[in-house]
């Protein structure tokens, strides 16, 4: 028996020590097949396809230097953690680029050189509230072009790989992308015309910011070509555009141009005379790309206006439903466009309809509430009780702003329209055949189109507040309207695979379970601590009457409390103490309850997975030691 039993421990020792080398064996050749597994949920550490497709275009390496004052005192603690993950990023990209990106680490410690060349990277030191500095930032440079990240936020967390991936992209490019802008309105600028009686005015602040990223140039509404070198086309208002015109947008969205449009059912800032008053007067503006929508499947609320009692400015009187103020709650979060936006301010907008045909999808960038509707022209710049006369909500949440990807298709299948000032003129034979042989019915490859129901939310006066300092004329934004309409522009003015970035899923995830459980435990106590609330303010109220009361007869010479009012003064004192206490304990109670729920949520997700291997684990062993013990019996 005991030699049995020795062949049994000999057996066991040796199947011990034959796991551990299998293990170690196991991890050595993993090791260097470089095997990556991503367990978390929302697979953070997984970059998505958009990022690989532009890692996979590199012709050269990309240098990408972070600077992070590692070890100094100065730094968050919060932020530290942060730091980590982002090097975890990094690491992604350097493991998905084949060699092609290239990570330095620097250490900007006071006076220096790492701190020099962080500012002449652009990386910005950031201040405590002691006047200490310290860095988190990264610099993105391929052969001579150079784009900065100055300072990395955990506020964009959920943007950082599109962040890099974008810097990465602009960097990558020869030359800057050229942008055209059509309007009807001096989005550009405006010069001195006495004729009509026009006064110069300075560019729209969009245009500007635009300037500095993009080559940037004006695209007349009477265009019949769009050029080719144009990447994107920025239609603002193309109010009594012609079909010419759209034919040429038409034509360019199917050689591949990408076009974001900003359309308008009651455009405040475009007052145009208006015909239908015999008085004279004027009227806001409207636009629409009747063609174009036509063959997307778009219908625009054209006359009417969305009013949302959600998402309305102002209240009381002044509530005015038909300006909108958004905030995440009307914005597509997984979208790295509007994810980081945070609010947006539209004036008078107008809704879609959207049914795209085959070969097209939408995704909505913003939406109403369900609370909203559509409202006549008439009652748009009402407000108070006047605006919510006869308020019906839809029940149904409509898009503001979408997007269009897909293979697009011709809205004119017969070619290209007939110019109406042309009319009576004899044709071409030759030019309407060179027409008819460039005339495209079918995209060649997926494109992609915006399209957003307001105008006025791009002016200077909803978007930004110009300020003079020092000379100077400093804009400072409102909200994020300029936020939204500069990350479309350089989202499809950089690498086609940008517009297929999602927002990543955050780092850090909070306990929500945990909160749903503090809710739980204040509706509890919630009843309880309102009547004591109650009961001690009717005690303090009688209290201070009662020594009003005493104190009133004193100095007057009236007559003093007697013993049984005093005995009731006593007991109020008495039963407010006891209130008190009562009410102090009951917060106690819940703050008690409140850690109670937190620790033991912790101790489920952290401690019962690693519990339960090892229940399972010494399970498995009492099993396979009886089973051993009843063979050594058996034999």
């Amino acid at each position: 028996m005991k030699n049995k039993n020795l062949e049994t421990l000999m057996y066991s020792a040796g199947g011990i020590i034959a796991l551990a080398l299998i293990l170690v064996a196991a991890n050595f050749i993993f090791s260097a097949l470089n095997a990556r597994v991503d367990l978390t949920e929302g697979r953070v550490y997984t970059l998505s396809e958009g990022t690989r497709s532009i890692l996979g275009k590199l012709e050269a390496p990309v240098k990408i230097r972070l600077y992070y004052s590692q070890g100094s005192t100065a730094v968050p603690p919060g932020l530290k953690t942060f730091a980590g993950r982002v090097e975890d990023v990094l690491n992604e990209f350097k493991a998905a680029s084949n060699g092609k990106v290239i990570i330095e680490k620097f250490n900007p410690e006071p006076d220096s050189d790492a701190e020099e060349s962080a500012a002449l990277d652009n990386v910005e030191g950031q201040m405590t509230n002691t006047g200490e500095k310290f860095y988190l930032g990264l610099s993105v440079s391929f052969l001579d072009q150079k784009a900065a990240i100055p300072v990395l936020t955990p506020d964009r967390e959920r943007l950082l790989e599109y962040d890099i991936t974008r810097s990465i992209s602009q960097v990558a490019q020869a030359k800057k992308p050229v942008i055209g802008i059509m309007s009807n309105l001096p989005v550009l600028g405006r010069s001195l015309d006495p004729v009509k009686k026009q006064q110069p005015t300075d560019p729209w602040v969009l245009a500007s910011e635009l300037k500095r990223i993009f080559d940037v140039r004006k695209v007349d509404l009477a265009a019949t070509k769009i050029d080719d070198d144009i990447k994107v086309l920025l239609i603002i208002h193309p109010r009594d555009i012609l079909e010419p015109t759209e034919y040429a947008i038409d034509q360019f969205v199917l050689r591949g141009g990408k076009v974001i449009a900003f359309i308008d059912s009651y455009a405040y800032f475009d007052q145009q005379p208006d015909m239908q008053n015999p008085f004279g007067g004027s009227a806001a503006g409207q636009s629409n790309l009747m063609n174009l929508f036509k063959a997307w499947g778009v219908e625009p609320s054209q006359g009417k206006v969305v009013a949302d009692l959600t998402f309305a400015s102002g209240e009381g009187p002044r509530l005015l439903p038909t300006l909108l103020s958004l905030n995440n709650e009307a914005l597509n979060m997984d979208d790295v466009v509007t994810s980081q936006v945070g609010t947006l301010l539209m004036p008078f907008s107008a809704s879609f309809a959207v049914k795209p045909p085959e070969g097209l999808k939408q995704t909505t960038l913003v939406h109403t509430s369900k609370n909203s509707m559509l409202a006549d022209l008439i009652i748009a710049t009402l407000s108070g009780e006047p605006s919510t006369r006869g308020f019906q909500p839809s029940g149904k949440e409509e898009p503001l702003a979408f997007r269009l990807t897909g293979k697009f298709k011709t809205a004119f299948p017969n070619g290209k329209p007939a110019d109406p000032f042309a009319r009576g003129k004899p044709v071409d034979p030759e030019q309407f055949e060179a027409d008819r042989k460039a005339h495209l019915r079918e995209a060649a490859a997926d494109n992609t189109v915006v399209i957003v129901g307001d105008v006025d939310m791009l002016t200077d006066g909803a978007a930004v507040e110009v300020q003079e300092m020092f000379g100077q004329r400093v804009a400072v934004p409102r909200n994020g309207n300029l936020a939204f309409a500069q990350g479309l522009v350089e989202q499809m003015a950089g690498d086609s695979a940008l517009i297929n970035l999602r927002s990543r899923a955050a780092f850090s995830r909070p306990l929500t379970v945990i909160k749903q459980m503090e809710a739980r435990a204040q509706e509890t106590y919630l009843g309880k601590i309102k009547l004591l609330e109650d009961t001690l303010n009717q005690t303090t109220e009688k209290l201070q009457a009662l020594q009003k009361g005493k104190a009133s007869g004193s100095a007057t010479g009236g007559a003093i409390l007697t013993a049984e009012q005093q005995a009731e003064l006593e007991n109020f004192r008495k039963k407010s103490i006891e209130t008190r206490k009562e009410l102090k304990d009951v917060r106690k109670n819940l703050r008690e309850e409140t850690e109670a729920l937190q620790l033991l949520t912790k101790i489920v997700n952290i401690a019962l997975v690693p519990l339960l291997v090892m229940l399972l684990g010494v399970g498995l062993a009492i099993s396979k030691r009886r089973k051993a013990n009843a063979r050594i019996r058996a034999s």
